[in-house]
């Protein structure tokens, strides 16, 4: 099923000039604690961070597994001018392969696994779909950060998602340190949205999977969200996972320490809330990075 429509906007961005952070009205959590596996309690406190982090998600054959499947799609030669494989600007390393459920029978079976699947409905009240998904390699001493956004910013304005109604997961393949480029949050910036300034460029998505430039907040917005949230960060062993809000504000840093990094990340989006036309751009962007099939994952 695939449809493309028009819809309100209820989170202007991409704007000529600053505007005021918006207070969003829509809960992180739709559904309830007898939808799936997580309690009542967990589900509260993802009301109120706009994260939840677990520990031992997969076991250490299962890291094995995925870790596999992560180097075979890096070196293989099909993809290496694919437009689904990101390299580093500077190196031409591996940084991103998406669509990887395309790619790879075994990581298709994992959005699948109930373990996964019933805990992203749980969150968004529904049926979903697949509405991103990638492998991200970070190496070591080369590997280069993501600068502070918030997902839904982008995926409002150039995929069309009219609500931040979509969760994200990210299992830690390798051990996360806190010094070797882990994922930093800030716990309740969820519940506001930061309106970005400046049009977005045409092709925007040819660059901005290198570094991200169109929709990033400014630094007075992010000192205000830092200051009035803090900053949490995602660290653990391989096989931790951190399922995350679609709008709350995340970044993460350089890695210069010999410790590599990398991790599967899918975006489980409400089948209620599919895809319309960009809210902020003249084009939507690839299906490999914004997926129009709105069939719900069984």
């Amino acid at each position: 099923m695939t449809t493309t429509t028009s819809a309100e906007d209820l989170f202007p961005t991409r704007l000529a000039t600053p505007s005021d952070f918006i207070a969003r009205t829509q809960p992180a959590v739709w559904g309830s604690d007898g939808d799936g596996p997580f309690e009542e309690a967990e589900l509260e406190a993802h009301e109120r961070r706009g994260y939840t982090m677990i520990d031992d998600f997969i076991s250490g054959n299962d890291v094995a597994l995925y870790t596999s499947e992560l180097d075979r799609l890096a070196a293989d030669p099909a993809l290496q001018d694919d437009p689904r494989m990101i390299t580093e600007r500077t190196t031409g390393t591996v940084r991103s392969v998406f669509e990887v459920e395309k790619l790879s029978g075994t990581l298709d079976a994992l959005a699948r696994d109930p373990k996964v699947l019933d805990r992203a409905r749980q969150i968004v009240g529904s049926e979903v779909y697949l509405h991103q998904t990638r492998i991200n390699y970070m190496p070591s001493f080369t590997g280069t950060g993501f600068y502070w956004h918030s997902d839904f910013e982008t995926w409002h304005a150039e995929d069309g998602m009219p609500l931040p109604r979509a969760v994200s997961l990210s299992i830690a393949l390798t051990d996360n340190y806190p010094f070797n480029g882990g994922l930093m949050v800030m716990p309740g910036s969820h519940r506001t949205f930061v309106p970005a300034v400046g049009e977005t460029p045409d092709n925007n998505h040819e660059q901005s999977l290198q570094a991200q430039e169109a929709g990033v907040p400014s630094h007075a917005a992010i000192t205000a969200l830092a200051e009035k949230c803090g900053i949490d960060q995602f660290t653990g062993a391989a096989g931790s996972a951190l399922w995350f809000d679609s709008n709350i504000m995340h970044g993460s840093g350089n890695n210069i320490t010999p410790y590599a990094r990398s991790n599967v990340f899918m975006v489980f989006n409400s089948v209620e809330n599919a895809l319309v036309d960009p809210f902020a751009a003249k084009s939507s962007r690839p299906a490999h990075i914004a997926n129009r099939d709105f069939t719900p994952l069984r």
